[in-house]
Formats: structure tokens, sequence, C-alpha cells
């Protein structure tokens, strides 16, 4: 008899196949175009997201700091913690697949007093037994490999996610260093003009004590200064702000060392790869989640089209029972069985059903949305990517070229001023709109190198 259930469950089993009642899968069509606009972008067959992001950030200073983020950051932690959570999760759906089996044992001893028993003695009775139980919902619809698939992308979305999360943080950090750096660069500048300042203040109030420069030019003399402390002021907090943020993307200690590189030292990798979008988009970890999750709730309009068909489970148990405990595993104990199939079929639930089949329906074309509204994202950032890289290059020559104009202006408007051919006012014109033309020098470098970055993140990245 054993032999029959073996064989039954098993035969039921092949029968629900693998089939479910999930619409079949087709990825959305990509809303963007195949090229890249206007842009005049070389397309190479190699993508960013197969590069190491220590090949593109090379400065090795850099790359200590954002290694030492990969290893401390909290919100990395917490991806990886959820991951860990997915795969249980998936694990504990995909267990439904099988027959869960238990071992029981029991034992019972009862004592019937003389009136109440039957025969006017009373009677000690006991009664042992050990069984092997399993239970089995047979999956004829496909709910429970529905399930099951919603399950395994969920876990695979949430893979994607921890990934996409890695991305960001390199990324977020080497902007953070670089804009350090540029502050760093800021306040030296400002130092600068305060010392030229202050040697401008000196040359003015000789002039003036020896009465050959009036009261103004003095006034115009200690307000330069004065404008240059402030500036001193002004980087030092963003400098201090800025290691702040560094701390808190590191999520440790930074060692003063490996802050003191100059900007213009600052390596990065000279060609960035640039695939077909079609191939670009599609590797990014962001676009990749928004997919696995579009498949999960396509997986799950499976599970409610079979909540309207009957369930099939199969329990039953086998086991022996004996009178003593020292004969349950003896030829005194006695075999028993039990062989118990059972279906439920739906008939009336005040359209729970039906409602669930909606919402699985408008889960899914939500998630197509948001699929559909990731690539366009993704094509958005890489498009305005590639135009900072075609623009910021040119434009930082242009404001090099100036803040060089700047410099030899304000060289001719102080000796002008120590001839006596011009006003002080001239001088403080020209060192204003020099000290105003070596911090735009800065921004532009710190905004070229934000954009490379930028561009290396909408790319996908690379995350060996």
């Amino acid at each position: 008899m054993l032999n029959k259930i073996v064989i039954t469950a098993a035969a039921v089993t092949l029968m629900a196949g693998c089939a479910t009642m999930a619409p079949d899968y087709k990825r959305p069509d990509m809303p963007v175009t195949n090229q890249w606009g206007d842009t005049k972008t070389e397309v190479s067959e190699k993508k960013t997201s197969d590069i190491a992001w220590k090949e593109y950030f090379r400065s090795e200073n850099m790359q200590k700091v954002i290694q030492t983020a990969l290893d401390n950051n909290r919100d990395l932690r917490i991806a990886a913690l959820n991951i860990e959570k997915a795969r249980a999760t998936y694990r504990i759906q995909k267990a439904d697949l099988l027959p869960s089996v238990n071992l029981t044992g029991e034992g019972s001893r009862t004592a019937v007093p003389e009136n109440a028993s039957s025969t006017g003695r009373s009677v000690t009775s006991s009664s042992f037994s050990a069984n092997v139980n399993t239970s089995y919902e047979i999956d004829f619809f496909g709910k429970v490999r529905s399930l099951n698939e919603a399950a395994l992308r969920q876990y695979m979305a949430t893979e994607e996610a921890r990934t996409a999360a890695q991305t960001s943080l390199i990324a977020e950090t080497a902007n953070a260093y670089i804009t350090y750096l540029a502050d760093s660069r800021m306040l030296e500048i400002s130092k600068d003009t305060l010392k030229a300042t202050q040697d401008s203040y000196s040359l003015v109030k000789r002039g003036y004590d020896a009465g050959v420069r009036t009261e103004l030019d003095l006034v115009q003399a200690v307000s330069s200064v004065e404008a240059a402390k402030a500036s001193i002021q002004q980087y030092t907090r963003a400098k201090e702000q800025d290691k702040n943020a560094l701390v808190l993307l590191t999520g440790a200690d930074i060692d003063d060392s490996l802050l003191q590189e100059d900007i213009d030292n600052v390596e990065l990798i000279k060609e960035l790869p640039v695939g077909m979008p079609s191939e670009v988009l599609l590797s990014r970890p962001d676009v990749r989640q928004s997919e696995q999750n579009l498949i999960s709730y396509n997986a799950n309009i499976g599970a409610a089209r079979a909540a309207f068909f009957p369930s099939v489970s199969l329990t039953g148990y086998f086991g022996v029972a004996s009178g003593e405990l020292g004969d349950l595993f003896s030829s005194g104990s006695t075999f028993a069985w039990s062989f118990a199939p059972k279906i439920d079929l739906p008939i009336f639930d005040a359209g729970r059903n039906k409602v669930n089949l909606e919402n699985a329906n408008n889960n899914q074309k939500i998630a197509a949305a948001e699929y559909e509204q990731a690539i366009q994202t993704a094509f958005r950032e890489v498009m305005d990517g590639l135009s900072a890289k075609a623009t910021y290059g040119k434009q930082f020559d242009a404001q090099k070229a100036q803040t060089a104009a700047s410099k030899r202006s304000y060289e001719l408007s102080l000796l002008r001023y120590e001839k006596g051919v011009d006003s002080y006012l001239a001088v403080l014109e020209a060192q204003q709109s020099l000290f105003n033309a070596q911090i735009a020098l800065v921004s532009v470098k710190e905004a070229d190198i934000t954009s490379q970055i930028n561009l290396y993140k909408a790319l996908g990245g690379g995350q060996k």
C-alpha cells in the first residue's frame, strides 16, 4: 500500500507539469531611439560596465577613498542585507514546490477508575506511536510556480538594486572627493588674493602717509583686504563640509594625506567606450532591476488567475503504534497509514479573487511604465553626459585664456597705479576680475571631472 501511495503522489506531481497561467513575458519596446541624438559619438563594442572602476578612476588617493566607502558605507551594507532577505524569501517560496515531510512521536497513558470501568475494575492503558507525515499542494494551475517565479525575480531585482547602489556610491564618493579638491584650490586662491591685497594696502598706506594718496584709495584697499578674508572663511567652511560629506560616504575617518592631491593631477580613463543605446541602457543595473520587478509582477498575474481554479492537496501519514514503548519498533507493533486527498473549489468569495487579479494586472502595467521611465531617464543622463563631454574641454581652454588675460590686466593696472597714471579703483576692478576668473577656472575643471564621473555612472559603471 505504501508503494501505491508514493507512486500516486509522484504521478500527480508529474501531471502538474511546469506550466503556469502567467502571460508570456515580452520585453517592452525601447521608448527611445537607438542612436545618441546628434552627438558625434563613436560607438564602441566594449561597454563601460565591463571596465573595472579602478581602471576608470586611476588616481591612487581617489581609489583608496572609494575603496574605504565600499568597505564601510552603511547604505551599501543595508543593500547587501536586503539581498539576503530576498534570497531567504525565494528559498521559502521555492520550498512550496516540494512536499513537506516531518516525523512525529506520541505517547499516552490513561487510568480508568473502577466506578467508570465497564469491567468493574480499574484499568490502566498505554499507547505509543511514531508517524511520518507529509503534505503537498499539487500545482495543477501553476499558482505555486508563479509565486516562486515572482519571488525569484524579486530576489534578482534586489541584487540589481545592490549593484546600482554600489555604482552610485562609487560616483558619489568620487564627486565628493573632487568637490573637496576644488574647494581646497579655491581656498588657496583666496589666501593668495589676501596676500596680494595686503601688499597693495601697504603700498597705498605708504602713499597716504606721504600725502600722495587719497583717503578713498586707502579705504578701497581696506575693502579689498576684508573681501579676501571673507572668501577665506567661505572656502574654509566649504572645505570642512566637503570632508564631512566624505566621512559620511566612507563611513570612516579619512587620513588627511589622502586629500592632498591637486585637482589638476586627478587622472581618469582617457576614453570611455560608448555602445549602442539598446546595449548600454539595458546593461544599467537600475534598468535591469526595473525589468526584474516587471517580470515578477507578470508572474503574479499567473498566481491571481490560478486562484479562480480548484486547489488540490495531498496529506497522509504512515507509522507504527504499540501499547508499550519498548515494542514500538518491534514485531509487536501495528502498522498504520492514512492517505487524504483534498480539493478546494472557490464558489463565492465576495469578488476577492477578481479584485486580486485586477490589482495584479494594474501592478504589471505600473511596473511596465516604470521600466520605460527608467530607460528614458537613463537615455537622458547619457545624452547629458555626452553633451558635457563635448563642451567642457573647450570651455576650460577658453576660461584658462581668460584667466591669463585677467592676470596680465591686473599686473598692468597695478603698474599704472604705481606710476600715478590710473586710480586705485582700476586696480581693484582688475584684481576682482582676476579672482573671479581663477575661481571660475577651478569651477569649470570641477564640473568637467564631475561630468565624466556622471557619464561613467550613466553608462552602467563597472563593478569589479
